[in-house]
């Protein structure tokens, strides 16, 4: 979903109220008609300062009425005017795809932008709504906003934001690992029973989780920026402490800016431990750009490489290195409230163990090297003001290029996951998320499918 109003760019913008406006209604031969009357109303409620009566009373026929250009501008002003400029972005929109050469609504989808603190695409809206304004007033009140765009790019070189958060929940399999007690394995030329330790066997239990992680963004030159982040991540098991996890991550990198295009590019670094012994790391560069072709529909893409090293002298002949790169596509639905979202991926990791066993001879794990690809899809919708639905699903197939010692096969993978939940928000920066999540992966090698669900209450506290 689109982003939230900041209160500073929000204040500033009311205190330069003055704007160029297009009459939104035309009096209709046909008095009585009731959806004339509506609009007379709604206009007069906007003219009169109370959008916010005038977007409660359009807002159960937007779907009906959307892509009517006296509509679309009216219901877009009277977001604008009741902070929630977010919508008032996808109604302009709807103006500008029939009528490109209204002045009035680039105007005010460029005072949308600048109330969500999107300063670029502000600016890129203001300077086009200066070109097609003669009128002096109109180009008084344009030159406010971008001498105050300026003002913040010069004024506001360094941001920080952060978040805390802690759940407690109930996973039906801590250890991600098969329900089987006993496999047939083959050694030295024989099929043998073999009976799995516990700990890889599936188990269930509760746990409580914490987290807390932050980024520091600092303005560089032109639409240059430097970030640097960092996360701590804790989950403790009730009687399996053996699972109990902790993991730490830093990240940093350059971030470019302009218009509606985003490109970030970075370094990253990730420690873990498991039942409080170092577990491994993972370290890599990534990078992600992100193009908004419309404030409804956004793409974007990804790669990375990045080393995966394990800690434990039994565990190295898994290390890796992998490469991946996915695109995706964001939808936001016509009103405003919902959005829709799909993803493919696709990528290897290279085997670089050279750990010399029976089993590997030449080195390297038991599988092998491995090609994967998946997808993912899901959505959001507003039940009301504070609360949010989503849902998400997807799936990947990993194939190994060994044939497995110990089991005669060839490995194949199939995972399958999906998550459904709501983010309630009872205040600007605290969220309570209930969640529920559920995995299975497929193998033709019994030791590595399970299947897992996970119940989880989060409540999450923001800073910004």
């Amino acid at each position: 979903m689109l982003a939230v109003a900041s209160g500073t760019a929000y204040a500033q913008e009311a205190a330069q109220k003055p704007r160029l406006r297009e009459e939104p209604v035309v009096k209709s031969p046909d008095e009585s008609d009731s959806y004339e009357k509506l609009l007379r109303e709604a206009d007069a409620l906007v003219k009169n300062g109370k959008p916010d009566q005038a977007y409660m009373l359009l807002k159960p026929i937007e779907f009906e009425h959307s892509g009517e250009v006296r509509f679309d501008y009216l219901i877009g002003t009277a977001a604008l005017d009741s902070g929630k400029p977010d919508m008032a972005t996808l109604a302009f929109e709807r103006v500008l795809a029939v009528n490109p050469d209204s002045a009035a609504a680039r105007l005010d989808m460029a005072r949308a932008y600048y109330q969500l603190g999107d300063m670029l695409r502000a600016r890129t809206e203001f300077l086009a709504a200066l070109r097609q304004n003669t009128s002096e007033a109109a180009r008084v009140s344009i030159q406010k906003y971008l001498d105050a765009i300026d003002g913040q790019k010069e004024g506001k070189r360094v941001h920080v934001s952060g978040y805390v958060e802690g759940s407690f929940g109930r996973d039906s399999n801590v250890n991600s690992s098969t329900s089987q007690s006993q496999v047939q394995i083959f050694d030295a030329g024989t099929w043998l029973t073999g009976t799995l330790a516990a700990d890889n066997v599936k188990a269930r239990d509760n746990y409580y989780a914490l987290a807390a992680g932050g980024e520091v963004t600092f303005k560089l030159v032109g639409n240059w920026d430097l970030y640097l982040g960092a996360d701590l991540r804790k989950r403790g098991n009730m009687a399996l402490k053996q699972f109990d996890s902790f993991g730490q991550n830093v990240r940093a990198g350059i971030v470019y800016e302009a218009k509606a295009s985003r490109l970030r590019m970075g370094l990253l670094d990730s420690q873990y431990n498991l039942g409080g012994v170092p577990n491994g790391d993972i370290t890599g560069i990534k990078g992600d750009w992100r193009y908004a072709f419309s404030p409804s529909n956004q793409f974007n893409i990804y790669a990375q490489s990045v080393k995966y090293r394990f800690a434990d002298p039994i565990m190295k002949s898994n290390d890796i290195d992998q490469q991946a790169m996915g695109l995706g596509w964001l939808h936001v639905m016509s009103d405003g409230q919902s959005s829709l979202s799909g993803s493919v991926h696709s990528g290897t990791e290279k085997d670089v163990s050279t750990i010399i066993s029976v089993a590997n001879p030449n080195g390297g794990s038991n599988d092998g090297a491995k090609n994967f690809k998946g997808f993912r899809v899901g959505g959001q919708t507003a039940i009301n003001d504070k609360t949010m639905l989503y849902a998400y699903a997807g799936t990947q197939k990993g194939d190994y290029s060994k044939m497995n010692y110990y089991f005669q096969l060839q490995r194949s993978d199939r995972l399958r996951d999906s998550k459904l939940g709501v983010d309630w928000h009872w205040d600007k920066l605290w969220t309570l998320r209930p969640q529920l999540s559920y995995s299975r992966n497929d193998s033709n090698i019994a030791i590595y499918g399970y299947e897992r669900t996970d119940v989880s209450l989060t409540v999450r506290r923001d800073f910004r």
